[in-house]
């Protein structure tokens, strides 16, 4: 009977464990990676949303932009597209890689701001 009891128990209990964790997974989001051959940390975890609510952001291109020709185009945004659309993996000579951009523009952006995350560990959470 206590073998049945401890079995129900524990059948329950991890299936409540395995619901919370989904849930509380659910709205985490988390850019995209693929692009990295071997990342050497975890993608960062980014909430769009809840991220632009916060910051007061309205625009798109405050984080979207777009270069032509190495001068940055007002009032035109890169919402539509994918960062390494633009970025390679490494510096190349028009752009930044794509690690050193989103390092420039997000943490460049919470440095100027003196808000959001700026240590490694903050974003790229294990």
């Amino acid at each position: 009977m206590k073998k049945i009891a401890l079995l129900i128990f524990a059948t329950v209990l991890g299936s409540i464990l395995l619901i919370v964790s989904v849930h509380s997974q659910e709205d985490m989001v988390v850019i995209n990676d693929d692009v990295f051959d071997s990342p050497q940390r975890p993608p960062a975890v980014f909430k769009h949303d809840e991220h632009n609510e916060t910051a007061g952001i309205e625009e798109c291109n405050q984080c979207h932009h777009l270069y032509e020709d190495g001068e940055l185009v007002e009032d035109e945004s890169s919402e539509d597209q994918s960062c390494s659309d633009c970025h390679a993996e490494n510096d190349s000579g028009e752009a930044p890689g794509l690690t050193k951009a989103f390092h420039r523009n997000c943490k460049g952006c919470h440095l100027e701001n003196k808000k959001g995350p700026i240590m490694c560990g903050q974003c790229h959470v294990r």
